[in-house]
């Protein structure tokens, strides 16, 4: 089964929505090494739960994005579009981690779908 396995916050000023989640819930939080202005969130290690990331706001209105992990994002993509969804943004390389897409439902709301490979380039 496809399992949520990352999400994103988007902030207007990144730096102060990481202050804010490291005091408020104790999460560690890394700017990310790779090409684009991220930064890594760990929100423990007990218990249930996932990690994610809080990125520079990239549109108004821009909400939290739940990614999704899937065997094949150009599968899962097609699956998408046969039942009637759109793809936000084209399939891509994250070095070191894998391919993603970002994918809207049929009420518009915004998840990636994240195919794991840690060859990506």
């Amino acid at each position: 089964m496809n399992r949520v396995v990352h999400f994103e916050l988007p902030a207007d000023n990144p730096e102060r929505a990481v202050e804010f989640y490291k005091k408020v819930f104790g999460w560690q939080v890394q700017k990310w090494p790779g090409p684009q202005d991220y930064w890594l969130v760990t929100t423990g290690s007990e218990g249930e739960g996932i990690n994610g990331g809080i990125l520079r706001r990239q549109y108004p209105g821009a909400g939290t994005c739940n990614t999704v992990s899937v065997k094949s994002v150009d599968d899962a993509v097609a699956t998408v579009k046969k039942n009637n969804g759109k793809i936000a943004v084209e399939k891509m390389p994250v070095p070191g981690v894998g391919y993603l897409a970002y994918c809207t439902d049929t009420e518009g709301n915004v998840f990636g779908i994240l195919q794991p490979d840690e060859k990506a380039k």
